[in-house]
C-alpha cells in the first residue's frame, strides 16, 4: 500500500507500540463493565483508576480532578456549557483562535442568552492584552483560552492570563489538546479551572479525552444517567481507550525535553528551507509547538498544493482536520490580520517523534518541483 511520509501530527497521530500492547488484552479476554460488583467488573475498574492516575500524573493534577470523556471536544463542551447550565447567563470570552470545539459551544451560549465576545490577537497569533483587560473589566464569568494553537503551534502564557481571570471572579478554561506530549503542561502551574486533553494527539487511540476539572468547579452533565464519572459523564466507560490514553499520557513524559529540542532541530531545518523557496512563516517570531510550522506560499492555493504533495508522497495539512469541509480561509490566520489571499496558501507541516531529517528534505525537494508546476501553470493562465 502507498504510504505517504506522515507530517500532520496534529492531526492526529499513530498509535504507539507501547499503547497498542497495553490495550490489546480488552479486545478479548479481559472485558466487563467497571460498574458490575464481580470479578470483571473490579478489574475494568482498577484499570480505569491505574489510567486516572497516570493522565493526572502527566498534568501534576489529582486522579479526582480527571474526568474522563470521549476526546477534546467533549470535554470542552462539557465545561462550557456545564458551567453555564449553573450559571446565570452572563458574559463568556472565547480567544479570536479557539477551535471549533470552542467556538461553536460558544455560540450556542449565545442563543441562551450569553453575551460571546470574542479576545482579539496580535499579528503573531498572541493575546492582545490591553483588550483582554478590557474584556476582563466587564467581568466575564467564563473565559477560554487554549494553551497551543492548533494551527500555528502559538503558545499563549496562560498562567498569566489565568492569574487576571481570578482577580476578576471567573471560571478560566484552556484547551491543552495541542500542547500534551510536546511541551511541559502543568495543571497546577497553568492555575486555570479546567484543563482539556486528548489521546489520540500523543500516541494514544482515538476516543478517549480528559477535562481536569479544579473541584471548586460545579459542572451540569452533558450526558445523565448512570453518573459515571463523578456524576459528569454518564455511560459505560470504554476501559480499552482509556487504558491506552493512560499508557500514552506516561510515555509522553518520558524524555519530553529531549524529543521537543530534536524536533525544534527539525522544524528550524525545515523553515530555513520553505524561506529559501519563498514561504512566509507564520506567527514565526512568537513562542512556538516545537514540531509546528504553518507557511504560506502567495499565489498559490493551500488546497491544491496539498493534494498534488500527497500524490507526491507527504501527508500534510491546510490547516485544522477538523475544519477542512469548510473552503474559507483559516480563521486563526484571518484573526492575525493575514490577507485573505495569502490565508489560502496556507500549509501545515507538524512533525512527529518518528520523522528524520531525510523525511524533510524529501519534502522540500517535493514542495519545489510542485511549486515550480503550479506557477507555470498560474503564468500560462494569465
Amino acid at each position: 500500500m502507498f504510504a505517504p511520509v506522515y507530517l500532520d501530527h496534529n492531526a492526529t497521530t499513530p498509535l504507539s507500540e507501547a499503547v497498542r500492547e497495553a490495550m490489546l488484552p480488552w479486545f478479548g479476554e479481559r472485558f466487563g463493565n467497571a460498574s458490575s460488583r464481580h470479578e470483571y467488573g473490579r478489574s475494568a475498574r482498577q484499570a480505569i483508576d491505574e489510567a486516572r492516575a497516570r493522565v493526572a500524573a502527566a498534568v501534576n493534577a489529582h486522579p479526582t480532578e480527571v474526568i474522563f470523556t470521549s476526546g477534546g471536544s467533549e470535554a470542552n463542551n462539557l465545561f462550557l456549557k456545564g458551567a453555564a447550565a449553573l450559571l446565570k447567563p452572563g458574559r463568556l470570552a472565547v480567544s479570536a483562535i479557539e477551535h471549533p470545539c470552542v467556538r461553536e459551544p460558544a455560540r450556542q451560549l449565545q442563543r441562551s442568552g450569553w453575551q460571546r465576545q470574542e479576545i482579539p490577537v496580535d499579528g503573531n497569533g498572541r493575546i492582545n492584552i490591553d483588550a483582554f483587560r478590557q474584556i476582563l473589566a466587564e467581568a466575564p464569568a467564563l473565559v477560554s483560552v487554549m494553551l497551543a494553537n492548533n494551527e500555528t503551534g502559538v503558545l499563549q502564557d496562560i498562567p498569566a492570563l489565568a492569574a487576571e481571570v481570578r482577580v476578576a471572579r471567573g471560571w478560566m478554561h484552556c484547551d491543552a489538546v495541542q500542547a500534551l506530549g510536546k511541551v511541559a503542561v502543568d495543571f497546577r502551574s497553568l492555575a486555570v479551572h479546567g484543563l482539556t486533553l486528548s489521546s489520540h494527539k500523543l500516541g494514544g487511540p482515538i476516543g478517549a479525552g480528559a477535562l481536569v476539572l479544579d473541584k471548586r468547579v460545579e459542572l451540569a452533565p452533558l450526558v445523565a444517567g448512570g453518573g459515571q464519572e463523578r456524576n459528569l459523564r454518564s455511560g459505560t466507560e470504554n476501559v480499552m481507550a482509556i487504558v491506552g490514553f493512560g499508557v500514552a499520557c506516561e510515555q509522553a513524559a518520558v524524555g519530553l525535553a529531549e524529543r521537543a529540542g530534536r524536533l525544534e532541530a527539525l522544524r528550524l531545518h525545515l523553515e530555513e528551507g520553505l524561506s529559501a523557496l519563498g514561504a512566509q512563516i507564520f506567527s514565526a517570531s512568537a513562542p512556538r509547538l516545537p514540531n509546528t510550522s504553518f507557511f504560506g506560499l502567495a499565489g498559490i492555493d493551500g488546497e491544491t498544493l496539498v493534494a498534488k504533495l500527497d500524490r507526491a508522497g507527504y501527508a500534510v495539512a491546510s490547516g485544522s482536520a477538523c475544519s477542512s469541509a469548510n473552503p474559507e480561509p483559516s480563521h486563526t490566520l484571518l484573526a492575525m490580520g493575514v490577507e485573505p489571499e495569502l490565508a489560502r496558501s496556507a500549509v501545515r507541516v507538524s512533525l512527529g517523534a518518528g520523522n528524520t531529517r531525510q523525511d524533510v528534505d524529501g519534502f522540500l525537494a517535493a514542495l519545489g518541483e510542485n511549486l515550480a508546476k503550479l506557477r507555470t501553470l498560474t503564468a500560462i493562465a494569465v
